[in-house]
């Protein structure tokens, strides 16, 4: 099934014939469709999760990631500095020509919105696994996660996120056992090798303590050819006003916004990693000036 012709994208998605294929040691529940690839606690003490954290350090992160500075449930986070240098900024900072309302599909909340149906419609139907990091309240759900024949699991080191994304879930229709909450990092996911068929991360990877650890547990646990879709704010061209607020204003957005940096190169990360067919594009978002510059796309295992 591949994407509608636009002038943003027009790589087709990959199709999978047998769309679940379940490694040894899964577990049925909670969920009762379909044996989702989750480890068992005991299971993730033995192996380790394979990976370069164990369960122990996994919940040394999560705690680390959760800043004292914002409330319990985390619905500010990423969300303070924007609204608060935005009208500053406005009188500083000047943005590309792509920034044009007219030719930028990512120039209002709107398209943002927009652009997210776009990009994740497609996984109805074709993608049976979706592991979405950073699930937060589940707002993406929506976009991607509907029918009896999908799966969910959303991770987040922010334990209270669970009651909302679990509300989301049952807004989008699905029931209890297609969706599973885990209160987890990026860095050490509790999910077996190539067992999901999408990620999903949307304004995440600023916040996580190693972008590069996470896009390694990104690409072990892809099936093969499995694909990863993320939109993420970045760091402003070096040179520029907005990069200097930037760089000003971080220590401060990561105290009040749950580790949140405003100065990474996320999009030269993901082209540096061991992704496949990788389309990553810029753009930016005048709207919300302190994080404007932002990229997205799609990378395949």
């Amino acid at each position: 099934m591949a994407l509608p012709n636009s002038s943003l994208y027009s790589q087709g998605l990959p199709s999978h014939s047998n769309c679940l294929t379940p490694p040894l040691h899964t577990t049925t529940h909670p969920f009762s469709i379909f044996k989702v690839p989750v480890l068992h606690t005991k299971k993730q003490q033995q192996l380790r999760l394979r990976s370069s954290y164990s369960l122990k350090n996994s919940e040394n992160l999560s705690s680390k990631n959760q800043s004292p500075a914002t409330c319990g449930c985390g619905l500010c986070r990423r969300q303070f500095l924007g609204a608060f240098a935005g009208p500053l900024l406005s009188q500083f900072t000047t943005f590309p020509a792509t920034a044009d309302p007219s030719t930028d599909l990512l120039f209002s909340n709107a398209q943002i919105a927009g652009y997210k149906e776009q990009l994740l419609n497609p996984l109805k139907g074709e993608a049976k696994t979706v592991l979405e990091l950073g699930i937060g309240t589940g707002p993406n759900l929506k976009y991607y996660a509907s029918g009896r024949n999908v799966s969910v699991v959303g991770v987040d080191p922010n334990k209270h996120m669970e009651k909302y994304a679990q509300a989301a879930a049952t807004d989008c229709g699905l029931l209890k056992s297609q969706f599973k909450f885990i209160n987890g990092v990026g860095e050490a996911l509790p999910i077996f090798d190539s067992s999901m068929d999408a990620v999903v991360c949307t304004l995440a990877l600023c916040s996580v303590k190693d972008v590069g650890k996470t896009l390694k547990e990104v690409q072990r646990v892809l099936k093969p050819r499995g694909q990863f879709i993320f939109i993420e704010h970045v760091a402003a061209p070096d040179g520029t006003s907005l990069r200097f607020w930037q760089s000003l204003l971080d220590p401060l957005q990561q105290f009040v916004s749950d580790g949140c940096h405003l100065t990474r190169e996320t999009g030269e990360v993901i082209r540096g990693s061991r992704f496949s067919d990788a389309s990553i594009n810029m753009t930016y978002i005048p709207s919300i000036s302190l994080i404007s510059p932002h990229v997205f796309g799609t990378a395949y295992k």
